[in-house]
């Protein structure tokens, strides 16, 4: 196992940061860094960048107009961009649907969708939790039925993330009731300004309304907007949640906010605590170690060899280090993390009188960041199957 890189791509590297540095806005960068709030408007500008250099879609392969890239450069480009300061890609269409719809949809439906979602003009959204179907997704009760050449929907979906933009949704929905929960599941496209759907985004404790309710009325589907097989969507929803769970694990940006942390500790003047340095030090080494286990999957791809499947293992320790930088972010700054006004952040008066501007959007990240040992299938859960796995 070689965990080094090779010339080639450090010139790789090289190439993407410069290209990066040159295109990414300086007011977009100076958002990330200071975990500010990013507007839609910021969002999918970064993401119509990378579709008119064409690396929106980084992972795709070439025959549906990606870069072919190998999965060591998928991995630095994600490094050098979130180093950068860019914005995370929205995931729901270039990571997470397109290689659905690439892997199991129909020719008419690459042709379709694809070009929409690699140039980021269009806004996907995903479909899956539901009230009392969350980490028990095959429980779902979200239905459609067949009428003619059109299935007729009706339920709900909630904590839709930035559904409130969303122009296309693809859900998982029931279509069967038949045998095991599992077997009567379809992987529907569904145009969320269809007649009949209604989304009411959720107020979370950061004063943000991330997430939404989506509620589909006898909303009409037409039967090409099927992907794959019916009643065999819960297969290509595995499939899709193995990437959703890689990338929840984000070790990019991980380090990236582990130097915001000791940015922050030595702005408040802690980082000198022995203690509280040890603390960071424990952090870095679990990023560290999160960043090996990345390299060494990326390695076996490299060699071709098959590596165990350890999308969940990667979820727990991501998440947690997400949770973990944000607490010692919160204890750096005491109590000047708490106050936490939306209306004084926007004025941009919230600054030496209740503490440094980097103590503003604190209590923000920490409040956002309890969810993601949740999302995407609970840690809990991953560890049963993690231990499944190991143990059979």
């Amino acid at each position: 196992m070689d965990l080094a890189f090779t010339p080639e791509e450090e010139a790789f590297r090289l190439e993407v940061r410069a290209w990066v540095r040159e295109h990414l806005p300086k007011e977009t960068a100076h958002k990330v860094h200071n975990a500010l709030r990013l507007t839609r408007e910021d969002m999918q500008n970064w993401s119509k960048i990378l579709g008119k250099k064409g690396w929106l879609g980084y992972g795709w392969p070439k025959q549906f107009g990606g870069p072919g890239w190998t999965a060591v450069q998928k991995h630095l480009f994600e490094e050098e961009c979130a180093l950068a300061g860019a914005p995370r890609i929205v995931p729901f269409g270039p990571v997470m649907v397109a290689p659905v719809i690439m892997a199991f949809g129909s020719p008419e439906q690459h042709q379709r969708f694809l070009p929409g979602i690699a140039s980021g003009e269009v806004w996907w959204s995903q479909g899956y939790s539901e009230p009392g179907s969350g980490s028990d997704l095959a429980s779902l009760k979200t239905r459609a039925e067949r009428v003619g050449d059109k299935y007729i929907v009706n339920g709900q979906k909630t904590w839709t993330t930035l559904g409130q933009f969303g122009e296309w949704i693809f859900c998982l929905v029931r279509t069967s009731s038949e045998g095991k929960p599992q077997t009567g599941i379809s992987f529907l496209l569904i145009d969320m300004r269809s007649k009949g759907v209604t989304v009411r985004p959720i107020k979370l404790l950061d004063g943000e309304c991330e997430v939404n309710e989506v509620w589909f009325d006898n909303v009409e589907v037409p039967v090409e907007n099927l992907v794959g097989q019916e009643n065999k969507g819960w297969d290509y929803a595995k499939y899709l949640l193995a990437h959703e769970r890689t990338n929840i694990a984000d070790v990019n940006r991980a380090k990236r906010e582990l130097e915001r942390l000791k940015r922050i500790a030595k702005a408040e003047g802690v980082y000198d605590d022995v203690r509280f340095r040890d603390e960071i030090a424990k952090l870095e080494v679990d990023i560290v170690a999160l960043e090996m286990l990345v390299l060494r999957v990326l390695s076996a791809e490299k060699a071709g060899k098959q590596s165990l499947d350890i999308a969940g293992l990667l979820k727990i320790r991501g998440s947690e280090i997400q949770q973990r930088y944000s607490e010692l972010m919160m204890l750096a700054a005491g109590p000047y993390s708490l106050p936490f006004i939306t209306e004084a952040m926007e004025a941009g008066w919230q600054g030496d009188q209740v503490g440094a501007m980097h103590c503003a959007p604190l209590a923000s990240t920490y409040f956002n960041m309890r969810k993601t040992t949740i999302y995407g299938g609970s840690n809990e859960v991953q560890r049963n199957i993690v231990a499944q796995t190991v143990l059979g």
